[in-house]
């Protein structure tokens, strides 16, 4: 017989009976990290990550960081060395990035660590304790006219839900084996991305695609000829782009369209580098979907910004980056992002122009060759078409065609698999962790 989960009422609402209610200090330390002085290039190496708010939320435990400090580094931040497993919140500016040390590191100022005392909490629970309630430590926050900030006491001083140890390992296990198919399945899409660019270069910018004789083209005596935009293979040729694409403009939705759920709209914000980010996405009304659906965007659509930074802005937020579409369904197009469109009869261009428009040559075409107004660089469809390119023979773009299709099909199955995990571990974290669902420790 099922036994009822029986509940006590307390400050922050009613928990399980047999889980404590404790303030962070009486279970660990709290580290606040700062900044060594940037001035002094001898503190910064090789030796120990020095994490900061971009390097969270990438993965629970974090290793790989944008800045590591130097041994010298390491004795100017002192006793602020954090050991391996202390579990580190953003408390600064952004609240609520989360993330494991995974070996000895240093945070900035932006950042609170607890260093917990293993026989009362476990990383992983602490983790998924703040990941679950990041509405609760936007409440602590406090102080500024610009940044808002939880201090180092009032961090200490927050109340943290803890039942048995052997309890939490089988909750913590349940959403750690989620997030971990998950990683699997991103460090798995980076790779086919790898291979897919790999075979890019090795074909079309190295030549060294198969011949006739399945040898590689270059290496194996293939005639290259001159070309106004150098060598390249006999046989192939140059054109505009515009001989091939239409360009296809998305719907400058009104600020009153949007709406907290619903039908998804990609913009500028969602389009990366070879990539489609689906995780801050705007939404409209099913009504105001059947009035624009026709700027939908299908599954394998090449998007390209219109609108982004200028060229002293970072090279990540660019115009005229490019992207393939990697989802089935309901999607809207917002203004300033538009659809490379292949002409039919030609649709083996699609990976290649992709590819192509993905490379530094050409976003550093788009970014010297944009209008600049409001402070953001724009370029227009005309500008696209007048692009030109070398156009390889027909018969190697549909065998890379077929090679690109297999590798752009596992990642859209790997990315469908990933949204339906976070899914199910976003249903399950506040339950888990606020004692809605209980797991036996029998099992």
């Amino acid at each position: 017989m099922k036994k009822s989960i029986k509940f006590k009422k307390t400050e922050i609402g009613m928990i399980p009976e047999d889980w404590e209610l404790v303030a962070i200090k009486d279970i660990g330390i709290v580290i606040t990290g700062k900044t060594p002085p940037t001035k002094i290039k001898e503190y910064f190496g090789t030796e120990y990550p020095f994490i900061k708010i971009p390097d969270m939320d990438k993965s629970v435990y974090i290793e790989n960081t944008e800045t590591s400090l130097s041994k010298r580094g390491m004795e100017y931040m002192g006793k602020l060395k954090l050991p391996k497993d202390s579990v580190m919140v953003s408390c600064l500016a952004t609240i609520g990035k989360v993330g494991i040390t995974k070996r000895e590191s240093f945070t900035n100022q932006q950042i609170n660590s607890l260093i917990g005392n293993k026989n009362k909490i476990l990383p992983l629970w602490a983790y998924y304790y703040f990941k679950a309630n990041t509405f609760y430590l936007g409440s602590l926050g406090g102080g500024g006219s610009v940044y808002n900030n939880i201090s180092k006491s009032k961090f200490e001083n927050m109340l943290i839900l803890l039942p048995i140890i052997d309890e939490q390992k089988k909750i913590v296990q349940i959403l750690f084996n989620l997030d971990s198919k998950i990683e699997l399945n991103q460090q798995m899409n980076k790779t086919l991305e790898a291979i897919g660019q790999a075979i890019f270069k090795h074909w079309f910018v190295d030549f060294e695609f198969p011949n006739e004789q399945g040898k590689p083209y270059k290496s194996s005596g293939g005639e290259l000829v001159d070309s106004e935009l150098g060598k390249m293979p006999k046989g192939w040729r140059v054109g505009k782009l515009g001989d091939f694409i239409t360009i296809k403009n998305g719907f400058a939705f009104k600020g009153s369209d949007f709406t907290n759920k619903g039908i998804p709209v990609i913009k500028i914000k969602n389009v990366k580098a070879g990539q489609i980010l689906l995780d801050n996405l705007s939404y409209v009304s099913q009504a105001v979907y059947e009035k624009y659906k026709m700027h939908i965007i299908e599954l394998g659509d090449l998007l390209i910004t219109m609108s982004g930074n200028r060229i002293d802005g970072s090279p990540d937020t660019w115009v005229g980056k490019v992207a393939l579409f990697t989802r089935a369904g309901d999607y809207l197009l917002n203004q300033r992002v538009s659809i490379i469109d292949i002409k039919q009869g030609i649709l083996q261009l699609k990976y290649y122009v992709s590819q192509l428009l993905s490379g530094e040559d050409y976003q550093y075409y788009f970014i010297t060759h944009a209008t600049s107004s409001g402070g953001q660089a724009n370029i227009s469809p005309d500008l696209i078409k007048k692009v030109q390119i070398v156009i390889p023979d027909i018969d190697l773009l549909k065998n890379y065609t077929g090679v690109m299709d297999k590798i752009f099909n596992k990642i859209c199955m790997g990315q469908i698999e990933n949204e339906a995990l976070s899914q199910i571990r976003n249903s399950l974290l506040p339950r888990l962790m606020s004692g809605q669902i209980r797991i036996p420790i029998e099992i």
